[in-house]
């Protein structure tokens, strides 16, 4: 289904919005978050993960939450641990 002009420009400022808030949780750029999640999904990963890893007491009680999670969040791992190994992603591009 086709969005309306309201419903795309709403779209795009949510996704801005969710960009700019969750880039303070993180080390990438709005533009960098925007290009590695540019699907509502891929945000929803993101949200879960930072959630967990922000949100959870200590570390035994994140790795819990983690594992019982790993597939709502597994995307967002693997393009977040791409972006950080230098050259992965590139040489996958290649």
């Amino acid at each position: 289904m086709r969005k309306s002009k309201v419903g795309q420009a709403a779209a795009e400022l949510t996704k801005a919005q969710f960009s700019e808030e969750l880039s303070s949780f993180l080390t990438l750029t709005k533009s960098e978050i925007d290009e590695l999640f540019p699907k509502k999904s891929d945000r929803e990963e993101l949200a879960r993960l930072v959630d967990i890893v922000s949100n959870t007491a200590d570390q035994n009680e994140k790795k819990a939450k983690l594992v019982g999670d790993i597939t709502k969040v597994a995307g967002a791992v693997v393009r977040l641990v791409e972006k950080r190994i230098v050259g992965l992603a590139a040489e996958e591009d290649a």
